[in-house]
């Protein structure tokens, strides 16, 4: 079974004046909770995994956006070092899906799945990258979706992974983080739109949540 980096129920991040966060941000956030460079790390060593477990055919890495924008990004640039340096190589296309699943702060009902022609995946072995799973649905959702085009493999990896009683019990094949139930935003995760553009991910004040709110 897949393991993330832990972070216990009881951590409270770190004291975000110890490091650079936007000005316009700077009221909204409670604590930096993980930050920046730990996530690159991270990133890097997911992308060595993936590549010793997937790296013996084409691999299309299927970018669940928006949020999953920076990890993917972060994430290639390290699988493209491991295929430039390593004794094996394979070719990497990309693809991008979009599903839409939040309003606020609660995941809705309705769940969206806006993309490429997943008929391309056929054949292929796929790796869909997603910045954050916490009931499972959505990702189940696009699960079924790509299994009837056929694909070779699916792997997922997801940067993090809420532990929330709402869990369905999916655990995708790599994981960032396993992280307690706090809302958190920044490193693309967005609370309805804002924070795309912090590079840490951070817990969101509750005052913060009225001012952005829908």
């Amino acid at each position: 079974m897949a393991h993330g980096l832990q972070i216990r129920d009881e951590e409270s991040g770190y004291n975000k004046n110890l490091f650079c966060i936007p000005k316009h941000y700077e009221e909204d956030l409670e604590r930096v909770f993980i930050p920046h460079g730990l996530i690159l790390d991270r990133t890097e060593r997911l992308a060595r995994d993936i590549m010793q477990d997937m790296g013996s055919h084409h691999i299309v890495a299927l970018c669940v956006l928006k949020g999953g924008y920076k990890f993917f990004a972060d994430l290639l640039d390290h699988i493209k070092a491991l295929n430039q340096n390593g004794d094996k190589s394979v070719p990497i296309t990309v693809d991008f899906v979009r599903i839409k699943s939040y309003c606020n702060d609660s995941p809705t009902e309705k769940i969206s799945i806006v993309g490429e022609e997943l008929s391309t995946l056929n054949g292929k072995n796929v790796l869909v990258v997603e910045d954050v799973i916490e009931t499972g649905r959505t990702i189940k959702a696009l699960l079924s979706k790509l299994k009837d085009n056929k694909p070779k493999m699916v792997k997922v990896v997801s940067l993090l992974v809420k532990r929330t009683h709402q869990s369905s019990g999916y655990r995708p094949d790599y994981i960032g983080f396993e992280i307690p139930d706090k809302f958190v935003v920044g490193y693309a995760l967005d609370y309805n739109e804002y924070f795309r553009d912090l590079n840490h991910i951070c817990i969101l004040k509750e005052k913060a949540k009225e001012k952005y709110r829908i």
